[in-house]
């Protein structure tokens, strides 16, 4: 199950974990990803905290845990090449996360829902 947030991530369901990265829409903002800090594995994390740093050639950005939880597991590997955002960005993930909440992520858009919102 693919879903949405507002801020341009797009979050897919694996087992108890939800895996997070960002969309084309979001990366063809930023344009060319020149470095991406991510967060530590095994940290904590409130909704809305800002844990994700990406700079690009155009600007710097943060991303936000969608939701509360524990971040499980990074990809290390965009912090070698941050490029591959722009590569592909639907697979490029950037971290995975347990949420706190099993339903943690009903709130969220469909892609139809955010067809509309970028459209």
């Amino acid at each position: 199950m693919l879903k949405y947030t507002e801020d341009h991530e797009w979050l897919r369901a694996e087992g108890e974990e939800i895996v997070v990265g960002i969309t084309k829409h979001a990366s063809d903002q930023l344009g060319d990803v020149v470095f991406i800090e991510l967060p530590e594995a095994g940290r904590a994390v409130e909704a809305g905290e800002e844990i994700v740093v990406i700079e690009s050639v155009k600007a710097a950005s943060d991303i936000v845990a969608p939701v509360a939880g524990t971040i499980t597991a990074v990809n290390e590997a965009l912090s070698d090449s941050p490029g591959d955002v722009n590569g592909d960005p639907m697979t490029a993930w950037f971290f995975r996360i347990k949420p706190a909440d099993a339903g943690a992520m009903d709130g969220f858009m469909d892609e139809a829902a955010y067809k509309a919102l970028v459209e």
